[in-house]
């Protein structure tokens, strides 16, 4: 479902992701790892068709990430890192905002949001401004619009960062489901005891390079053990003055 051949991405003489090649199949979750500055983000960008490749391609539900357009956008699910909320908009009338947007029938729209809000916890803050939502409530808010309109691939930045364990564990059993079912799940995060449980599919970035792309069947320690295994943990500085009392 997602197919990725040498996606190069340059930004003057730095380059932020260089000849990235991975296969993704339908109904898999793929947590997508690394550092700060491993280049998630600007191959999430490109794979959504937000930022155009300096080389390669990539083809996402069927259709070319360079050629794809509007196709494309409405083919995807993209939980954004700022979530792309309005803050003078309630919870519903995101959904039923979102909803036009991708020329959903409304009584379509209707039924699907009363589903989502039931799905994800949120109908009893359905009348609730976004300004006024909790960190869980705005991001099962922002899930909740990626999802409206039944998209085979859904883009996640930091689903589960700054959240109750309650709503990270909400979040993970829907995406488990709706994978099950065949959509094509890629999520970047950090909460690695999270997409351990979860995901079918790991790789891991560092320096805009893959350094491990595996099934989660080849995991032979924690994922925890595999990711420090691969990325330099830095060293971290003994403060001997921090935690011996005043001076």
């Amino acid at each position: 479902m997602i197919s990725c051949h040498n996606l190069t991405r340059r930004f003057g003489d730095f380059t932020a992701v260089d000849n990235l090649s991975f296969e993704i199949p339908a109904g898999s979750i793929c947590a997508f790892m690394g550092p700060n500055g491993a280049g998630k983000s600007t191959t999430v960008n490109m794979l959504t068709g937000l930022l155009t490749p300096t080389s390669g391609d990539a083809t996402v539900a069927g259709l070319s990430i360079v050629k794809g357009g509007l196709e494309l956008r409405k083919r995807i699910g993209v939980l954004p890192a700022n979530l792309g909320l309005f803050d003078d908009l309630t919870v519903a009338e995101h959904l039923t905002l979102t909803g036009d947007v991708y020329g959903l029938k409304r009584e379509d729209t209707h039924l699907r949001t009363e589903q989502l809000l039931r799905a994800l916890d949120l109908e009893n803050g359905r009348n609730v401004f976004a300004s006024r939502c909790s960190s869980g409530m705005r991001k099962k808010t922002a899930l909740a619009m990626a999802l409206i309109h039944n998209p085979p691939v859904l883009f996640l930045d930091e689903p589960f960062e700054a959240i109750d364990p309650f709503t990270s564990r909400t979040i993970s059993e829907l995406l488990s489901r709706v994978a099950r079912r065949g959509t094509t799940v890629f999520l970047t995060s950090h909460i690695l005891s999270t997409i351990e449980r979860m995901a079918t599919q790991f790789i891991v970035i560092r320096d805009g390079h893959i350094v491990w792309n595996a099934p989660a069947s080849e995991l032979t320690k924690s994922l925890e053990e595999m990711y420090f295994d691969l990325v330099e943990y830095p060293p971290v500085e003994d403060l001997e003055w921090l935690g011996s009392g005043p001076s």
